[in-house]
């Protein structure tokens, strides 16, 4: 019998990689928490991921080395992984299981739920709306992330997608409001989680993070559960606690990655690129526990980081990430390469949202429009940009030439900033009208008069016009 008064099992018949093969066993359903002890009396923790007849296949957390199938014994709890939840887990940072890599006690809770958690039930979903300001100018004003929604940024190997993550989970706020950041590492190096650690520490001594950090030298099968018990704390301080609670996740081709070899392990049948065929259903599970539910306070607010492979959009991963999330944003290796932080694409970037969270009465009266004119002006720039390839920029006409400069100016005055500094919105609007004012005022067509005569808008091109210095 087990301390917990439950039947143990003896009978381990394999270790597969993460997997144990228990069998006579009767009784037994998926996603059960199982006990594993040693023969040297060390424990390790286990979930059931199939049951059959009298066999159950059961994934060690802490993997199977240095385990004899001799001396294993599992007790089954009759029950799903479930963790404490509470706000004690403000200010705490933990490994990918929960437990305490600050020195201090185990985290306990007010009551425990279940790791596996569930999608918010669409009949109680509330619409997202009201902002997320992320600290960072060319993400709030031009891909403004909304209160209840998941928005993925997608990135390559080599571009700062993790130093952009720990900025906005250091610096965002939800106007005033009570604001918490869940912060979710997946196969970090040991410098990654290092430099996650130490962005983020001032956020956690001020008791509103949550980190949990999985290394890449820990068990794989861990790697599966950090997202999973992130969402199931983030869970309770918004729906219970009333706060307003965003979830970092990164990187979720890492997850993807665990996800693979675990059904390899388990011999299943493989699909795209060998990734299982539940994929996609796997995904949707982790991002559509994210949005507000009616009748209750606070919201639950996901941005998952990924990188594409071979910056392939069309990778499994990203391309059914994008099919389940509302919209994405984009890092490029072109931006990056000139030296702009963070190297933002923002003609492949979007919120599908953005509308319910900005304009009139929840960031600023000109934002939409001003939104919309940097990224028609932005397209037009680009394709003069291919022009001046071919025929050279003398060749170009002046109003061709304000394009080029307005290119300039947007990278380098609006998008720019230092991954440390926290820029707020007003800030990011008039540094945007400064660019969009190095181009004729009859360019400026997406932009209501009354605006364009409050900031001065000029026609560049005529002969007493005058460039703005």
């Amino acid at each position: 019998m087990s301390p917990s008064g439950g039947i143990e099992y003896t009978t381990v018949r394999e270790l597969r990689g993460p997997l144990a093969i228990v069998g006579g066993v009767s009784g037994i359903g998926w996603d059960e928490d199982v006990r594993i002890t040693l023969a040297s009396g060390e424990v390790r923790h286990g979930v059931v991921l199939d049951a059959d007849r009298d066999l159950a296949v059961v994934q060690v957390l802490e993997g199977t080395s240095g385990m004899d199938p001799a001396g294993v014994r599992a007790a089954f709890s009759g029950s799903p992984l479930r963790v404490p939840v509470g706000t004690d887990w403000l200010g705490r940072v933990c490994n990918g299981r929960g437990e305490p890599l600050d020195g201090g006690p185990p985290v306990f809770g007010s009551r425990r739920a279940e790791v596996s958690g569930a999608p918010v039930n669409p009949v109680r979903r509330e619409p997202p709306s009201d902002p997320v300001l992320t600290g960072v100018g060319a993400v709030d004003a031009l891909t403004t992330l909304v209160r209840g929604q998941k928005l993925p940024v997608f990135s390559v190997a080599g571009l700062p997608h993790l130093e952009l993550a720990a900025q906005i989970a250091a610096q965002a706020t939800a106007a005033g409001e009570a604001f918490s950041v869940v912060f979710a590492g997946m196969g970090l190096t040991h410098a990654d989680a290092s430099f996650v650690r130490d962005a983020l520490e001032e956020r956690s001594a001020s008791g509103e993070l949550v980190l949990l950090l999985n290394t890449a030298d820990e068990p794989v099968i861990e790697r599966l559960l950090t997202p999973r018990i992130a969402l199931t704390v983030a869970e309770y301080l918004a729906f219970t606690a009333g706060r307003h609670v965003l979830v970092v996740m990164t990187d979720m081709t890492t997850y993807a990655e665990a996800l693979r070899e675990v059904s390899a392990a388990r011999g299943e049948v493989p699909a795209r690129r060998a990734y299982p065929g539940y994929l996609y259903s796997d995904l949707a599970s982790l991002y559509e526990r994210c949005g507000r539910i009616r009748g209750r306070p606070g919201s639950v607010t996901v941005l998952p980081v990924l990188t594409m492979p071979a910056g392939d959009i069309t990778h499994p991963v990203p391309d059914l990430t994008g099919y389940i999330t509302e919209g994405q944003i984009v890092l490029s290796p072109e931006t990056h390469a000139r030296g702009v932080y963070p190297p933002l694409d923002a003609l492949s970037s979007l919120s599908r949202l953005m509308r319910r969270g900005a304009g009139a009465g929840r960031t600023r009266e000109d934002h939409l429009d001003v939104a919309a004119q940097l990224l028609a002006a932005l397209a037009r720039s680009r394709q003069v940009r291919d022009l001046a390839d071919l025929v050279g920029r003398a060749a170009l006409s002046p109003t061709d030439r304000r394009y080029l400069d307005f290119e300039e100016a947007f990278l380098r005055d609006f998008a720019h900033q230092r991954n440390d500094e926290p820029r707020d919105l007003d800030t990011a609007l008039d540094r945007a009208w400064r660019a969009l004012l190095t181009l004729p005022r009859g360019q400026l067509s997406m932009l209501p008069a009354r605006l364009l005569d409050a900031h001065g808008a000029k026609d560049l091109d005529e002969p007493d016009g005058e460039a703005p210095r």
